[in-house]
C-alpha cells in the first residue's frame, strides 16, 4: 500500500503504540489523520504535534464500547473528511493476573476493548470502504496471539480471536479489494505495559519500531506483520516444539504468582 496523500483512523492514538502509527504515518506522508481515543486532552496533543508536521489531524474523542457514538462520529467524519483509506485498530488494554484470581469486571473490560471495539469500528468502516471498491485495514493483535502466557489469559484469548477474525475478513473483503492485514508485535515498552509484570528473558521493543515495521510491511503487501526477533523465535518454536516453548513460558512467567498457584493447588487436594 502506498499511503502518500490518503487518509488513515487510528484508534488508541493518544499513546503508546497507535501514538507511534499515527506519528510514523505523518513522517511518511500520510494526508490527513482521524484520532481516536477516549482521552480528548492526550488527543489534542497529539494532533497539535502533528499538524506540525504538516499533516492534517482531526481528534474523534471515543469510547469504542459506546456502538451509537461511534457510528454518528464515524458517518460524521466521512462525510467531512472523505473516504477512509487505512484503519489501524490499536485501542487496546489487559488486566494481568492468573485465572483463578481474574476479576469478571476486568475481563469484561479487555473483551469490550480489544474485541467487541474493534469489531464495532471494523464493521462501520469495511462497509463504507466495500462502497468506495478499496481500502485496508490493520488489526494491532500480539505475540500472545500467537502463544498464550500464564497470568495473561483474557488478553491472550483476545488476542488470538483478533487473529482468526483478521483471517475471516481477509477471505470476504478481498473480493471488495480490501486488505486485511494483522499486526503482532512482542512486548512493547508502553504506558500499558509498564504496570505489568514483566516476563524473565524478554527484552521490549519500542512503539516507534513497531511503528516502522507496520509501514514497511504495508508496503511490502505482507497479510501478517511480525514485530520483533522474539516473536520470529516464539512463533517459529511454537510450530516445531510447542511443548519446549510452553516450559519456557512456565519459567519466564512472574515468579511471585508461583505461590498463589500451589495454595489453589494445595486446596484443590485437600477437597478431593
Amino acid at each position: 500500500m502506498n499511503i502518500q496523500g490518503k487518509t488513515a483512523l487510528v484508534t488508541g492514538a493518544s499513546r503508546g503504540i497507535g501514538r507511534a502509527i499515527a506519528f510514523e504515518l505523518a513522517r511518511q506522508g500520510i494526508k490527513r489523520l482521524l484520532l481516536v481515543a477516549r482521552d480528548s486532552g492526550c488527543l489534542a496533543e497529539v494532533a497539535s504535534e502533528i499538524e506540525m508536521l504538516g499533516v492534517e489531524a482531526v481528534i474523534l474523542p471515543l469510547d469504542l464500547s459506546e456502538v451509537v457514538e461511534v457510528n454518528i462520529a464515524i458517518a460524521q467524519a466521512w462525510r467531512d473528511y472523505g473516504p477512509i483509506d487505512l484503519l489501524v485498530n490499536c485501542a487496546g488494554v489487559a488486566h494481568q493476573t492468573p485465572f483463578l484470581e481474574s476479576r469478571l469486571p476486568n475481563v469484561q473490560v479487555e473483551i469490550n476493548v480489544n474485541l467487541i471495539g474493534m469489531y464495532t469500528m471494523t464493521r462501520l468502516v469495511a462497509r463504507r470502504m466495500v462502497a468506495q471498491g478499496s481500502g485496508t485495514i490493520v488489526n494491532v493483535s500480539s505475540l500472545m496471539g500467537k502463544v498464550a502466557a500464564p497470568t495473561m489469559a483474557t488478553y491472550s484469548a483476545t488476542k488470538f480471536a483478533i487473529i482468526g477474525f483478521t483471517q475471516a475478513l481477509r477471505g470476504e473483503l478481498a473480493k471488495h479489494n480490501i486488505r486485511v492485514v494483522a499486526l503482532l508485535p512482542s512486548l512493547t515498552d508502553t504506558d500499558m505495559v509498564r504496570e505489568l509484570e514483566w516476563f524473565r528473558w524478554v527484552v521490549p521493543i519500542t512503539p516507534q519500531k513497531v511503528a516502522q515495521a507496520l509501514v514497511s510491511g504495508l508496503q511490502r503487501d505482507s497479510p501478517e506483520i511480525l514485530v520483533g526477533w522474539q516473536t520470529h523465535l516464539a512463533v517459529w518454536c511454537n510450530r516445531i516444539a510447542p511443548w519446549l516453548l510452553e516450559k519456557v513460558l512456565q519459567m519466564a512467567a512472574p515468579q511471585h504468582r508461583q505461590p498463589r498457584y500451589q495454595r489453589f493447588t494445595g486446596a484443590r487436594a485437600t477437597l478431593r
